[in-house]
């Protein structure tokens, strides 16, 4: 493979393959987030430059991606307990960025496995450098947390292996390349719609009000037939990467 670090801004068409060839790999009901489809369009629009792509120029494939947006941490836990949404927003509302969000990292189906994700991880902390910030923030959202939905964020972030390294693959992942556990949010992200769209998203029934588990989901679903109104918090745990020019 040639592969090669592309920016939004200087190939946008190759992001109009995403949809066909990522198909599948995030769940349905997490491209409906109530802040992220406000933000969507302003998003490529305003911050072209932080969004990548592994392009292989030999095959012309693209093999994985990264959204990512400027922002201002405290360099505190406590200032990432916001979560995902509160990110976005404050990419567009707040002036002066001091980090680099990286809100999304994604390989395609058929290129897992070949390490992409830790390149993708290499370039973003480089990006960062490269626009004057000290590190990267991410707020992931772990391989196996849908294996245990009732366990509370923070405990999962705590779990480890036998070697004592993360339980979470992913999580095992930034942390092997030298990120940082640095917190949990709990209600990192929004996600609301009417019963019939939950439905639809999960291919689940919900015939009463109340509390659901369901495929994909990292918390319990709440569902109240009454008011026509479905409600999901996708938690968060944070790792902090050290840019690197």
């Amino acid at each position: 493979m040639a592969v090669v670090t592309v920016r939004f801004a200087d190939r946008p068409e190759l992001w109009e393959r995403i949809p066909e060839l990522f198909a599948g790999l995030i769940p349905e009901f997490n491209i409906h987030g109530d802040v992220g489809r406000v933000y969507w369009r302003r998003w490529f629009k305003e911050f072209p430059q932080f969004q990548l792509a592994l392009h292989d120029d030999e095959l012309d494939d693209v093999l994985a991606v990264a959204r990512a947006l400027p922002g201002r941490w405290d360099g505190t836990p406590q200032g990432l307990n916001s979560g995902l949404d509160a990110c976005i927003e404050a990419a567009f509302t707040e002036p002066d960025p001091n980090v680099l969000y990286a809100l999304g990292i994604e390989v395609a189906p058929r290129h897992q496995g070949k390490g992409l994700s830790k390149l993708l991880l290499r370039e973003l902390t480089a990006l960062a450098a490269a626009h004057g910030f000290s590190r990267v923030a991410v707020p992931i959202r772990p391989t196996w947390k849908d294996r245990y939905p009732l366990t509370p964020i923070g405990h999962y972030a705590a779990w480890t292996g036998k070697d004592g390294s993360p339980f979470d693959p992913w999580l095992r992942t930034h942390v092997n390349l030298g990120g940082v556990i640095t917190g949990s949010s709990e209600r990192s992200s929004l996600i609301t719609g009417r019963v019939e769209e939950w439905e639809s998203w999960t291919g689940m029934a919900f015939p009463e009000d109340g509390t659901y588990v369901f495929p994909g989901g990292l918390s319990p679903l709440r569902v109240d037939r009454t008011t026509d109104l479905t409600t999901y918090w996708e938690p968060a745990i944070w790792v902090v990467h050290q840019a690197d020019g």
